[in-house]
């Protein structure tokens, strides 16, 4: 009988360290929830979101507005004066007050969520193994979670003032909450999917890093 030699080589090894497309794609998630977060902390402080004739509609108060004989009304024609209060039950507005509470509110939750979720995420590049990966995930959840809360409070906002929402009379930092609540959703998803991302292999089972 003759005798068939079989040679078994090593069991080629896959580099525990992620590629580099991987790296840029994490590091690219962090930068944008980053800037979503600066965002979103900007429209809430500010809370000037929406101008409609001579009234301004915000998270925190309720205006009239003065425009100058002879200027055309925009947001830069806003003074903030006396002419602003805090009672918002003043604009007439059905519910008014508990809805923008409300709405305030969700926001500043959905913030801070996406601060913790963002320095989970950021932690994780810091570790490796399980630890990383479970650091990871949950950061992405708490990012999607932000992002699920401020489409809430931008939703509840424009139900309530629909009859005087236009899209000329939003004003820029409204629109920074819009771009924010995007970039959540979309930061929170690609992070969720980038976890599921595995390096290709070769069709003999090797690895693209060992050519």
């Amino acid at each position: 009988m003759t005798a068939i030699k079989v040679r078994v080589g090593p069991v080629p090894r896959v580099k525990s360290s992620p590629l580099f497309l991987d790296l840029f794609c994490r590091g690219l998630i962090i930068l944008c929830t980053s800037v979503s977060v600066v965002l979103s902390s900007v429209a809430v402080c500010d809370g000037h979101w929406l101008l409609s004739g001579q009234h301004m509609f915000g998270l925190w108060y309720f205006c009239s507005v003065e425009v100058p004989q002879g200027s055309v009304l925009g947001p830069q024609s806003f003074t903030a004066s006396a002419n602003c209060t805090r009672r918002l039950e003043e604009a007439g507005v059905e519910g008014l007050d508990m809805g923008l509470a409300a709405c305030r509110s969700v926001i500043t939750l959905a913030v801070v969520s996406a601060i913790f979720g963002l320095e989970l995420l950021v932690m994780s590049q810091a570790s490796e193994g399980r630890d990383s990966s479970r650091r990871w995930t949950l950061g992405a959840r708490l990012v999607l979670l932000a992002g699920v809360m401020a489409a809430g409070g931008v939703a509840t906002f424009v139900l309530i003032l629909g009859a005087f929402a236009s899209l000329l009379g939003f004003t820029l930092t409204f629109w920074c909450q819009f771009t924010a609540t995007f970039l959540f959703f979309l930061n929170g998803m690609a992070a969720r999917h980038i976890q599921n991302i595995k390096p290709p292999l070769l069709p003999s089972g090797g690895h693209p890093d060992k050519l």
